[in-house]
């Protein structure tokens, strides 16, 4: 499911499932991109404990990219690396998105 934002009475959607890249991308590369002030990236991870690959999507606030911007600012959530893991990610961009409006607004360059 995906949440719509609803803005001067249009309904739009931050992201779509048809937006990301396919699971065979995902194997090799990293996907990153930004939608007014909120930064995010999905990437394949081994976590510790775990005898498969997981999904790991995070968020962060704009101006920098990934690597210059501190831990305490980044938010992460673990998935499972498969197609209902890309949905799952999709959907929890989606709710940060909505749920930190304000967060994403005031570091907005757009």
């Amino acid at each position: 499911e995906i949440i719509p934002i609803t803005s001067d009475r249009q309904v739009c959607y931050m992201l779509e499932l048809k937006d990301l890249m396919p699971i065979n991308f995902l194997k090799k590369e990293k996907f990153t991109g930004s939608y007014k002030g909120m930064r995010f990236r999905m990437e394949k991870t081994e976590a510790e404990g775990e005898e498969k690959p997981k999904l790991g999507v995070c968020v962060w606030p704009e101006p920098y990219g990934y690597d210059a911007t501190p831990e305490e600012e980044k938010e992460k959530i673990l998935l499972e690396f498969d197609a209902d893991g890309i949905a799952k990610g999709v959907d929890w961009l989606n709710e940060q998105f909505v749920s930190q409006a304000g967060r994403w607004k005031a570091v907005s360059r757009r």
